[in-house]
């Protein structure tokens, strides 16, 4: 009978040790926000408030781009020169030429 006492006694201790590695887990997962492990959890929503503070930023930063004027705001377009555009086109003709010697 003392033999199955030690047996119980045994199961019991791996039962708690199981449930503090449980809680462990557990106490991992809540850190990371999620409580479902499928990634089905709720959406989250913005109140009407926060929507409408959302909004009026953002119609101020379009406004502000507006009154700085949109070409004032955006880089100059690049232009490459005429010499430019030969010494590449004719770069590339020599890849092309190398590649087609080695095929």
């Amino acid at each position: 009978m003392g033999n199955l006492s030690r047996v119980v006694q045994q199961l019991k201790k791996e039962r708690e040790r199981a449930q503090r590695v449980v809680t462990r887990i557990d106490a991992a997962i809540a850190a990371l926000g999620s409580s479902a492990s499928d990634g089905a959890g709720l959406r989250r929503t913005m109140s009407a408030a926060g929507r409408r503070a959302v909004s009026l930023a953002q119609k101020a930063r379009w406004a502000k781009r507006r009154s700085n004027g949109a070409a004032g705001t955006t880089k100059p377009k690049r232009k490459m020169s005429v010499t430019a555009r030969r010494k590449i086109a004719a770069a590339q003709r020599a890849r092309w030429a190398a590649w087609k010697a080695n095929q």
